[in-house]
């Protein structure tokens, strides 16, 4: 499938969750060497070709987490104390990480563009992960990000394709 429509894709997810767990269980099992070369070059052929300003999937339905670093840049560019930003936009999850109190993301416009891209948190700037070293132990991340963004999706069917295991 060259691009799944997002209406689709999490149907398209569920559908190969099963054998995409499996697949990465194995990866994990038997990691070839050459594994972030691959993924370097999958990752980089997906994203010739995919405009993420079509989408922006991942900033309407998930948020980022929020380092120190994160919140110090930002409100610096937003001219604000880290308190100000931090009570304006961020609130403590589960796991004790700043999160974004509200999705869709408070800094997506209406075009899909980010209003703090320059300076946006190191898990937008990092995602979807798939150029990532060491892939394979982010598999969880991976297989949760196959339902969020097309791009993973293309870039885990062409994995399997290429790396049979």
């Amino acid at each position: 499938m060259a691009n799944p429509q997002i209406d689709i894709l999490q149907k398209l997810a569920k559908d190969k969750q099963l054998e995409n767990k499996k697949y990465f269980d194995k990866l994990k099992k038997k990691t070839p060497k050459n594994l972030d070369y691959i993924m370097q070059d999958l990752h980089e052929a997906e994203f010739k070709k995919t405009n993420c300003l079509e989408c922006a999937n991942c900033c309407k339905t998930t948020g980022p987490l929020f380092t120190s670093a994160d919140i110090e840049r930002i409100a610096k560019h937003l001219r604000q104390k880290p308190q100000q930003f931090i009570d304006q936009y961020l609130r403590i999850d589960e796991d004790n990480d700043y999160v974004l109190q509200t999705l869709p993301c408070s800094f997506l416009d209406s075009d899909n563009t980010c209003f703090i891209y320059d300076v946006r948190p190191k898990a937008c700037r990092e995602f979807p992960h798939t150029d990532r070293k060491k892939f394979q132990q982010i598999s969880a991340i991976t297989i949760k990000n196959i339902s969020i963004c097309p791009a993973v999706y293309n870039i885990v069917e062409e994995m399997k394709r290429k790396l049979p295991l």
